[in-house]
């Protein structure tokens, strides 16, 4: 069946579906505070895109940071925090996002008493991914695993 009137369908695209059990995660450098779980990157997706989930212990934070050409977006999943880019911050918190132009000199602070989880997309890759590797892994535990598959917010009635 073709959903798209006027479209040819000679191909199909699989979509690459992963669980939260199959993200690694690195630590970019030994004094980081912060932890990058890779969710898709240039070698899965077979497009120039970063997307990780950013996890920032208590006090945890980015060092400051650029990008040539990319766009990074922020979605905060759980916590609070302060993004600064170019010298001006605004607090964040669950729900909120965050868009960071190329060339924006940013970074991210967890200013709650527990850990700050956001969503990151960086588009294009511009050698996130590979940063992001190059760093040690570290494993996610159970409170990072509650937090990925959401049942951290499951309400029972």
């Amino acid at each position: 069946m073709n959903f798209a009137p006027g479209l040819a369908n000679d191909h199909c695209v699989i979509p690459v579906v992963k669980s939260p059990h199959e993200y690694q995660a690195y630590r970019i450098s030994p004094q980081d505070t912060n932890r990058l779980a890779i969710v898709f990157d240039p070698n899965i997706a077979n497009m120039s895109l970063t997307v990780c989930v950013e996890i920032f212990d208590p006090g945890g934070k980015t060092p400051p940071n650029r990008h040539n050409i990319a766009v990074e977006m922020f979605f905060v999943l759980k916590g609070e925090g302060l993004a600064i880019c170019d010298g001006k911050a605004t607090p964040i918190q669950a729900g909120d996002s965050l868009l960071v132009p190329p060339t924006g000199i940013h970074e991210i602070h967890n200013t709650g008493t527990g850990r700050l989880y956001a969503l990151c997309f960086m588009v294009p890759n511009e050698d996130f991914a590979e940063l992001i590797r190059s760093g040690t892994p570290v494993a996610l535990d159970e409170e990072d695993w509650r937090v990925l598959r959401r049942s951290d917010a499951l309400v029972l009635t």
